[in-house]
């Protein structure tokens, strides 16, 4: 090989080693940027806050209550006083047997202006009565043809003038302004062919004692669900194993706003219905003065509300320890969500490790490749290096 061969050689060598070690160098830096993302993701990890369950001790207490007769009462708070005394709020719990409460919905049906469920027509409460009343008093020649009606329901009369539609036949009332306070008026349009089971079974005096009832029941509904004095209907239904009737009862505006099938006239859903039963009622009791009695080991046996006062009253108490279900498995379902989430995290954060891991090793492979590269260009670099002297020597001796 020539000198000039060599020294071509050598620089191409030469040239080659750097290139390798400089994508050495580009390796070893994408290796340390896969170095500082692991690490990120390992600090992520420790940073992560690990679930705990609850205790369903977090969610007991110990409860204080005392029996009035019907009523249940429970202690919500105890304020101590300098003098040993308390200021005590409790809760009382009754049931009301005598309350309007949900029952089944109904398919109801349409025909014409009337509501039927089955073969039931329902009616504005208090309607009929007024209407067979009337319509005694105008066959008997006890009243004409007038404008207004309207109850009193203290006392379930009606006191009222009617009209006859001049096509139909039939007796209205027709539009009222006014009444006297505390009267109801109704505005509705009746038919002689009106039907109800449990009317005809009154007498005169019983039907004017359930028109006060009704009365009644409408001030219930509205209370409790709304509406207007004049925006409740009800059926009557006879429970055969008691021989009793229960009102059901709906609002007319539901009814109004409901869609029909136009075939069969029945709803196209289920109409909220509501009758009388029993009810659980609670009214709090604030800041009453109270002492308290303990056995030998501490326990509250006796409370006695408004000490030295007039209205002086003792009562036992009973201690139970009490578990509120409902907000303890609120928070056991938090923390299997939270665990879900972790857990999933978990899985994200090792599974994006594991790539970077299969990268980093993949480089690791390409700079050992390198290493060996270089290895073997430095050993030719020193090959071509001994020609080089070899020429080098040969020249100077040919021209010494």
């Amino acid at each position: 090989m020539g000198m000039a061969a060599s020294q071509a050689r050598f620089l191409g060598l030469t040239a080659r080693k750097n290139n390798v070690e400089y994508e050495g160098q580009q390796v070893n830096q994408q290796r340390t940027v896969l170095g500082n993302e692991t690490a990120n993701y390992y600090n992520d990890l420790l940073g992560m806050s690990v679930p705990v369950p609850p205790s369903v001790d977090d969610y007991t207490k110990t409860v204080y209550s005392f029996e009035d007769g019907s009523l249940t009462n429970t202690i919500t708070s105890m304020i101590a006083k300098g003098d040993g005394r308390y200021k005590v709020s409790y809760t009382s719990q009754w049931v009301d047997d005598f309350s309007v409460v949900s029952t089944a919905s109904q398919i109801v049906s349409k025909s014409g202006s009337d509501y039927y469920v089955g073969s039931k027509e329902l009616r504005l409460m208090g309607s009929p009565m007024a209407y067979r009343a009337l319509l005694q008093k105008i066959s008997d020649g006890s009243m004409s043809e007038g404008t207004q009606v309207y109850l009193n329901p203290s006392d379930g009369q009606y006191y009222s003038n009617v009209s006859k539609d001049a096509e139909s036949g039939a007796w209205k009332y027709e539009d009222l302004y006014s009444a006297p306070e505390g009267y109801i008026i109704y505005n509705n349009t009746f038919n002689s062919a009106i039907k109800d089971e449990y009317l005809d079974t009154l007498s005169t005096d019983q039907r004017q004692k359930l028109a006060a009832e009704e009365a009644e029941y409408i001030n219930m509904l509205v209370d409790e669900y709304g509406g207007t004095t004049d925006d409740w209907m009800v059926r009557y239904v006879k429970n055969t194993s008691t021989n009793t009737w229960n009102p059901i009862f709906t609002q007319k505006s539901v009814l109004d706003a409901a869609i029909y099938d136009e075939k069969t006239g029945a709803s196209q859903s289920y109409i909220n219905m509501y009758t009388i039963g029993s009810k659980k009622k609670t009214e709090e009791v604030k800041q009453v003065d109270a002492l308290f009695e303990q056995d030998a080991t501490g326990r509250i046996i006796n409370v006695t509300l408004n000490p030295g006062q007039s209205d002086e009253v003792t009562y036992a108490v009973s201690t139970n320890t009490v578990t509120d279900q409902a907000k303890y498995d609120d928070a056991m379902n938090q923390y299997e969500y939270d665990k879900a989430q972790y857990d999933k995290t978990i899985q994200e954060v090792n599974a994006k490790i594991e790539i970077i891991q299969a990268e980093d090793k993949n480089l690791e492979l390409r700079l050992k490749q390198l290493d060996t590269e270089q290895e073997a260009i430095q050993t030719e670099m020193d090959a071509v290096q001994k020609v080089i002297e070899k020429n080098t020597e040969s020249s100077f001796k040919t021209f010494g």
